[in-house]
């Protein structure tokens, strides 16, 4: 088995090689590997024969294919996103239901022909019909999960929804499969048994919570646990699936799924595990695991005319049946067609379950094992076939499923916020992570959040990876790849998940600091995020004063800023404890929008919507115009409260502001301040001078400034205010508020918005 298993590798490993320039996934080359090696082609050779494949292997490949099942079913638990599961469960169950549906009715409808065409055992029909509409009908969702990471979907909704919909589709397969086995093993079905499997889970589950919370207080100066710390609990895991597995192999699959979802994914106990599990997984056990799925199918049975019938017959069922119901429901959704071709084929793929489906076929030995050969050889072809038209429709169409990123101006505020923060060091965490707890307005629709470590490294050594990525020489403490700052970091993002609920996924970029912009831009293309949030180089000192950092955090920023793919904020982080309106530490926070007009200002409130629909913060909007030369207009001040009082606003002229930040800013006061949600307030100012006066009286007021990069350099009511500039990237309001001449104890947050490329 081990020189089985070593082939496997290397020869996937070779494949792999060879299609990774043309986008090829993972699991297409694996599963080819074990066809390659089978009893069918270089069993032809003699020593491969003698000295390879072994009958007796088989024992110990289903030991093998057990643990690895196990480990693969965990992990998913572990990564799964369940938040997004829970707010789109009910689609994803129609798309789950719908793709299997017309597999099951026309399987059921020529079950009886295939049982008469390969068993001809009546008295087995009702076993072998269910068994054969599962096997068409069924999912696999760990194939379906790495095809969705390899094309660089995992973050998209298409490809949530579609790992969403195949665990759907997986769990009810194997509830009912584990059903339809017990008959077929001639065990029958006991309720006794899956009550008892219940209730071990959830006591298991209960009790490797509470170890994992306890094993988070262990190594206070580590980012990770030790082996030795995690080995137990992880061997607690394979245990429990294992005594699960003597009431039936379905029930320990949900077993390890229930345990990863219930896994406690806060702090440095889930970091170590799904690193430790994730590079074994992804690096061994999956690559054996699919490749022995092609490794049991005899290409020589698909030359006998019969048995190719069966195969022509099953596959045309299989992705005929899988799309059409795909699309249905996908019309239905108002999922685009193309979407949902490539939603059906990703449903049609096979792997785990219907293996194990057809192993407890095999275990009836008066049932012929044509059929058993027909199904393996039908459920890597099919897998095949699909996984190659995925991957053909996704890398052609790149229009439809890459990356497009929208201004925060054009996004409903009820969507999905994806934001990725960086920071190079942990003097900036604190303030980070309170942004990003402001910018989470609902329980009920989380923003998904980064929180990314940016560390500079010596030239040759550069590496862009998720934390759980990492290999193992990149797991020590060492000063090469962050050092203490690392575990800084990671103590504060776990204190904040603890205090807030809020979690916030951890990634790590190590590179020279040259390279460093390419890596955050295409990190944050890969992750789709909506805002790109960065830390100013200069930073502040006991005394308050501002100043600089490394020069070099200055020009990646500047990088940044024309390059990334999506709305950029630069973070002047001063604490948030400033704001004179709040004595007390209990009160609201207070945050100003300021907005003098242009794209990103309208940006800048864009942003601000999601801190304003927050029932724990206080907003106001500070819009400045300008003062005509014949009259002194005198500010005007309208405060929004719960009273209901009405609230009107005064409208300049068209002529004196662009008609774009008229409407917009309408449409925000209709709906926010209207409400009572926001305050509002215009100051009036005839140039910069003036500006820059108004801004020293109200700086003290408020603990955040949210305000636009640029768009108003020629603007009367900006005028002079460039003079005295020191950084250009944060425009010339931005960078008053950053200077020298302005040290209140509050943060400015300077937004540009994303402006997509000319077609």
């Amino acid at each position: 088995m081990g020189l089985q298993a070593s082939l496997l590798l290397s020869v996937s490993h070779l494949l792999q090689i060879g299609v990774k320039s043309i986008g090829i996934p993972t699991p297409i080359p694996q599963i080819t590997a074990g066809l390659l090696i089978n009893q069918s082609l270089l069993a032809k050779i003699k020593p491969f024969e003698k000295y390879l494949l072994r009958s007796n292997s088989s024992d110990y490949y289903n030991v093998l294919a057990f643990f690895g099942r196990t480990c693969v079913v965990f992990l998913i638990g572990l990564e799964l996103d369940l938040s997004y599961m829970k707010r789109h469960l009910r689609a994803a169950s129609i798309i789950a239901f719908a793709a299997a549906l017309p597999c099951i009715l026309i399987a059921g409808a020529i079950s009886y022909l295939m049982f008469q065409y390969f068993i001809k055992k009546h008295e087995s029909f009702p076993s072998f019909m269910f068994l054969f509409m599962l096997a068409v009908a069924n999912s696999a969702s760990p194939l379906v999960i790495r095809f969705i990471a390899e094309l660089k979907l995992g973050t998209s909704d298409f490809g949530r929804l579609a790992v969403c919909a195949s665990l759907v589709n997986d769990i009810a397969c194997i509830l009912c499969g584990g059903l339809v086995m017990k008959t077929v093993e001639g065990r029958g079905f006991k309720w006794g048994e899956w009550v008892w499997s219940l209730l071990f889970t959830a006591v298991v589950s209960f009790v490797v919570r509470h170890i994992a919370i306890l094993l988070n207080k262990l190594s206070p100066d580590s980012q990770y646990l030790k082996n030795t710390q995690i080995a137990p609990l992880f061997l607690l895991v394979l245990l429990s699936a294992s005594v699960v597995d003597r009431w039936g192999s379905a029930n320990s699959l949900l077993a390890a799924l229930v345990l990863g979802m219930t896994f406690p994914r806060k702090g440095k106990t889930a970091r170590t595990m799904s690193h430790k599990l994730s590079y074994s997984v992804y690096t061994f056990v999956l690559p054996i695991y699919f490749g022995y799925t092609g490794f049991q199918a005899n290409i020589e049975d698909a030359t006998i005319p019969k048995n190719l019938i069966g195969i022509v017959v099953v596959l045309l069922l299989s992705i005929g049946g899988k799309i059409s119901g795909t699309l249905i429901a996908c019309h239905r959704l108002k999922i685009p067609l193309k979407e949902g071709i490539v939603l059906g084929l990703l449903l049609n793929l096979k792997g785990h379950f219907d293996v194990i489906i057809l192993s407890a076929i095999r275990l009836k030995t008066d049932w012929n094992n044509n059929f058993v050969e027909v199904m393996l050889i039908t459920i890597v072809l099919n897998t095949l076939i699909s996984g190659i038209a995925i991957t053909f429709i996704v890398l052609k169409d790149s229009h439809t499923f890459a990356y497009r990123a929208v201004p925060l101006e054009q996004q409903n505020p009820e969507t999905e916020l994806r934001v990725l923060a960086c920071v190079h060091g942990p003097r900036n965490v604190s303030t980070m992570v309170k942004v990003i707890g402001w910018l989470n307005w609902s329980k009920d629709l989380p923003l998904c959040a980064y929180l990314m470590h940016l560390v500079e490294l010596l030239p040759k050594k550069r590496t862009s990876k998720m934390y759980h990525q990492l290999e193992d020489d990149e797991l020590s403490d060492d000063d090469t790849y962050g050092g203490n700052d690392a575990v800084e970091i990671n103590d504060g993002v776990d204190d904040f998940i603890h205090e807030t609920g809020i979690f916030i996924r951890q990634l790590k970029v190590v590179s020279s600091i040259s390279k460093m912009f390419e890596d955050v831009c295409d990190v944050a293309e890969d992750l789709r995020a909506s805002i790109l949030i960065l830390p100013f180089h200069k930073h502040q000192r006991i005394d308050g004063k501002m100043e600089s950092g490394k020069e070099g955090i200055r020009t990646t920023n500047q990088r940044v800023l024309r390059h990334a793919p999506c709305t950029v904020a630069i973070l002047v982080d001063r604490g948030l404890m400033g704001c004179s309106q709040s004595a007390n530490l209990n009160s609201e926070p207070h945050v100003a929008a300021l907005f003098f007009g242009g794209p990103d200002d309208r940006e800048a409130l864009s942003l601000s919507t999601y801190i304003a629909m927050h029932l724990g913060m206080n907003l106001t909007v500070i819009r400045f115009l300008q003062t005509s030369s014949n009259e002194n207009t005198p500010e005007r001040i309208n405060i929004a409260s719960h009273d209901k009082e009405q609230i009107l606003m005064a409208m300049p002229s068209r002529g004196a502001q662009d008609e774009a930040d008229d409407a917009f800013l309408e449409n925000f006061y209709n709906r926010y301040v209207t409400s009572g949600q926001v305050a509002y307030i215009e100051k009036h100012v005839k140039n910069g001078a003036q500006t820059a006066t108004a801004l020293r009286d109200i700086i003290d007021m408020y603990q955040l400034f949210v305000v636009g990069n640029g768009g108003r350099r020629n603007s009367p009511i900006t005028t002079g205010m460039s003079d005295w500039e020191e950084c250009p990237e944060l425009g010339n309001v931005g960078d008053l508020l950053a200077s020298s001449e302005f040290d209140p104890n509050c943060s400015i947050l300077i937004i540009q918005q994303y402006k997509p490329p000319l077609d």
